[in-house]
């Protein structure tokens, strides 16, 4: 009976996350292009105004995915702006709990490796339990939809039904 419920909880947890991440992704993406596209004019017009002086602020860009994607897992949300307009979050895999920094580090940095080797490794989520990623297990999270932990019983200090997305 354990294990039914267990995986009756899992269901309700998962239930169309893979698709949900990516599109969540591509939100991301789109999100992060503009972002870019903004700071690299602004640093451009920097440099300029500075006779060449700003322009090594140039080279700070590459890390603003990387600070968005950990950043926003690690803050109260535990979502990226992607993952909080589809309805997922970031969780621990053990008690559901929102991720610490070094989760969201270890996630993010696992996410871009895992990009850079090969997104066929991302198929891994469609075989394992709670359809988790690579980048997933190493990290200890699981990316899950945000209304299902309200159904669950609460965690936290969510009382069932109070937070809902």
């Amino acid at each position: 009976m354990i294990l039914e419920t267990e995986a009756l909880l899992d269901h309700a947890l998962t239930e169309g996350v893979p698709g949900r991440r990516f599109a969540a992704w591509i939100v991301d993406a789109l999100i992060l292009g503009l972002l870019l596209g903004a700071l690299w004019v602004v640093l451009a017009t920097l440099g300029l105004a500075t006779f060449g002086l700003a322009f090594p602020l140039l080279s700070l860009l590459p890390a603003v995915p990387f600070l968005y994607h950990a950043g926003c897992l690690a803050s109260g949300a535990a979502a990226t702006p992607g993952m909080a307009l589809l309805g997922i979050t970031a969780r621990q895999d053990l008690d559901l709990a929102r991720p610490t920094l070094g989760q969201a580090v270890v996630f993010t940095a696992g996410l871009y490796l895992t990009i850079a080797a090969g997104a066929v490794w991302l198929l891994v989520a469609l075989i394992t339990r709670r359809h988790r990623a690579l980048h997933d297990l190493v990290s200890g999270l699981v990316i899950v939809r945000t209304q299902a932990l309200t159904l669950v019983g609460g965690y936290g200090n969510m009382s069932p039904g109070a937070w809902t997305a």
